[in-house]
């Protein structure tokens, strides 16, 4: 994709719509839609980075309610032509084909590269990457077997909807909570994974969610790791103005 002169790319992640109630978390979900609005002057692409729900289910045919301003804004930019791509994080990993046939939103469930203006991508959510966090990674294979799956679809959305958003926000090792701090680029598990990418093949930027953690690391002078942050505690994006990637704070 090329980047028309005065465009640019915009990144988000992890809302957390719906923690840790429907109450609380809309207030965050009108300054989210806000933004929308104002960076729809000069999108040329949104990118969407995951957990922009606490829980997202869908049954066969039902979704969870709630979040119609968001779900509605993102309508209105697809419809007007501009891009947008979601990537399912930790908490919205069972998004099945919703978006895509009602907001015509394309959806990822593993990282992708992508090429702008010959800079070089890789961009996903960023959960279950790079060596260790064993436990969630066995927990995630369970969660997205078809079984499992297909069993949970049982369970009537008045009792399955509020005991996911339960355990949502209640398991530290699904919210993440444990963990919101910087590690060290030593400890950083996404910090290894992109440089053990690296080996194999360059890429300019790398572009990941879910650590809630607004972070710019240089990784060999050449590659950049950018994590998005959250719109929970930081308010933080990224955009890409067709040279240079840059994490920018809401009102900043």
């Amino acid at each position: 994709m090329d980047i028309p002169k005065g465009k640019k790319i915009y990144f988000s992640s992890d809302n957390h719509l719906g923690a840790p109630t429907m109450e609380e978390s809309r207030k965050r979900e009108v300054i989210f839609v806000k933004w929308l609005d104002s960076i729809k002057e000069d999108a040329a692409a949104i990118f969407l980075l995951g957990d922009l729900f606490d829980f997202w289910f869908e049954y066969k045919h039902v979704v969870p309610k709630g979040f119609i301003r968001t779900l509605g804004k993102l309508a209105e930019i697809k419809d007007s032509g501009i891009p947008v791509y979601f990537f399912v994080g930790n908490h919205d990993l069972w998004m099945d084909d919703y978006f895509e046939k009602e907001l015509n939103i394309p959806v990822f469930h593993q990282p992708k590269e992508f090429q702008f203006n010959n800079k070089t991508f890789l961009i996903g959510h960023g959960d279950g990457l790079g060596p260790g966090d064993e436990g969630y990674k066995r927990m995630k294979k369970v969660f997205t077997n078809p079984l499992s799956k297909w069993l949970y679809r049982w369970l009537h959305p008045d009792l399955g909807v509020p005991l996911a958003q339960y355990f949502s926000v209640k398991n530290k090792m699904i919210s993440g909570e444990e963990d919101q701090q910087f590690l060290g680029e030593d400890n950083e598990w996404l910090i290894q994974y992109c440089r053990r990418k690296l080996e194999s093949k360059h890429y300019d930027y790398f572009l990941f969610g879910h650590r809630h953690l607004p972070l710019e690391i240089d990784l060999n002078g050449k590659s950049t790791y950018v994590n998005t942050g959250d719109w929970i505690s930081h308010y933080t994006y990224a955009e890409f103005d067709g040279e240079k990637l840059s994490l920018k704070k809401l009102n900043s």
